[in-house]
């Protein structure tokens, strides 16, 4: 039973968090275990988990030395995804980390992703099953998920960014945002990394267009998301 659960969440910042999908899993009764790593909080042993989400944040990948739980993090999701071989699914820092320890790279992006944009669906079999191929997300990242190994899938893609989404067995990586709310923007607005890459983006008054692009989309996004949650329910 879908309500017996248990899925663990690894947070970067209190303001990233699974959003919409929390109220999904919130009405499916799933406990829900939230580890904020930025503060300090330890991940616990991973045995009595059946899925694990691991949201964005402001540092990067290889800013190990800065944030040192970054290492222990990576470490966890591999043994997560590789030696238990559990669903994951990892959302823009989230699925940049996953690609780290499948064997894939990170690196800087040539020209940001920031804003409402439209990605491709490559494999509509999975995650995506049942969703158009041509699909309207949020954006807000400067690097992006390179050199996938062999074992991986690539299951969406744009045309700043090639991989937009990728599978390793039962984890998935999402690079782009449907989890959002009405509080998104203006939450993440405030956090001075996110901030300064939506000024230099889309110029120094783009928060309000912003917050008002997203505010007319919300129902795709919360469809998408919808969609995406019961698609991966399918892998426990």
């Amino acid at each position: 039973m879908i309500q017996d659960m248990k899925f663990l969440v690894l947070q970067h910042i209190n303001i990233e968090h699974p959003g919409i999908f929390l109220d999904f899993m919130k009405k499916d009764k799933i406990h829900i275990d939230t580890v904020e790593l930025d503060e300090g909080e330890k991940i616990p042993k991973l045995d009595s988990y059946d899925a694990m989400i691991v949201m964005g944040g402001p540092m990067d990948t290889w800013q190990e030395e800065t944030y040192p739980w970054l290492k222990t993090e990576k470490e966890e999701i591999h043994k997560f995804v590789s030696v238990m071989k559990k669903p994951f699914l990892g959302l823009c820092l989230g699925a940049q980390l996953l690609s780290e320890v499948v064997g894939g790279k990170v690196r800087k992006m040539k020209t940001p992703e920031i804003g409402v944009m439209d990605i491709s669906i490559r494999n509509t079999t999975s995650i995506f099953n049942g969703m158009n191929k041509n699909l309207k997300v949020l954006q807000w990242h400067s690097y992006e998920v390179c050199d996938l190994p062999k074992n991986t899938e690539l299951l969406a893609s744009s045309p700043l960014c090639g991989v937009q989404a990728f599978s390793f067995g039962n984890a998935f990586g999402l690079q782009f945002h449907v989890e959002q709310t009405n509080e998104t923007v203006p939450q993440w607005a405030c956090v001075p990394e996110y901030k300064s890459a939506l000024e230099k983006t889309l110029g120094s008054n783009a928060l309000e267009k912003f917050r008002k692009e997203v505010e007319i989309n919300l129902k795709i996004f919360n469809g998408s998301a919808r969609t995406i949650y019961d698609n991966f329910k399918k892998k426990i």
